[in-house]
């Protein structure tokens, strides 16, 4: 995004209007951590990672579903017409981070045991956050980041975030019934000892 020419790079909000952007940050975060607390097997830096992932990679997975989703519907809504995104690009971007933190997930991780109004709750506080994050964006910028947003009326956008923060929710909840079914959690079997045991990694 700084080699190629593009409105945002001094815009106000910079690349954070995007929520792709916003999603591999905190993945960065996330992995950052849990670097940290491979190299000095802090059980505080586990648990910081661990938490954080409850937030990435839903969000992840949200943000993977909605751009392939409506990119598969029209790319405009997505991709102003003056961006073009390289493959590579596009895939790293938009399905490598939602992958790598599933995998971390499944393996590497103890189970979440956030519930569902929790879940719906958090959903609801990133999404209606970033739609509030966008708005003040336009408001100095007089442009939306996705085209979408400008195709849709205000009653659009809502539906819009709500949707996003049921998706996300949703996924949050799939992700930890597949942690369990993955690792035995929550099964009629023995649970077996997993390199993101509870006991080392801290509970969540």
């Amino acid at each position: 995004m700084h080699e190629n020419p593009n409105r945002a790079n001094e815009a106000y909000g910079w690349h954070f209007q995007y929520l792709t952007v916003v999603g591999l940050a905190l993945s960065t975060l996330t992995f950052t951590a849990g670097l940290l607390a491979d190299l000095t097997l802090s059980p505080r830096l586990f648990l910081a990672k661990n938490v954080l992932s409850i937030c990435s990679a839903p969000m992840e997975v949200l943000i993977s579903v909605l751009y392939w989703g409506l990119r598969l519907i029209d790319e405009r809504l997505v991709v102003p017409a003056w961006a073009v995104i390289p493959l590579d690009a596009d895939i790293g971007f938009h399905a490598v981070p939602s992958i790598v933190l599933l995998i971390d997930l499944l393996l590497l991780s103890p189970p979440w045991t956030i519930s569902v109004l929790p879940a719906l709750g958090l959903s609801s506080t990133i999404a209606f956050g970033y739609w509030i994050w966008i708005e003040r964006c336009f408001k100095y910028n007089g442009w939306y980041p996705y085209p979408i947003f400008d195709q849709l009326p205000f009653e659009g956008r809502v539906g819009l975030f709500v949707l996003s923060a049921v998706v996300m929710a949703l996924s949050t909840g799939t992700l930890k019934w597949l942690h369990g079914r993955v690792n035995g959690y929550g099964t009629s079997e023995k649970t077996q000892s997993r390199p993101g045991a509870i006991e080392k990694n801290g509970s969540i």
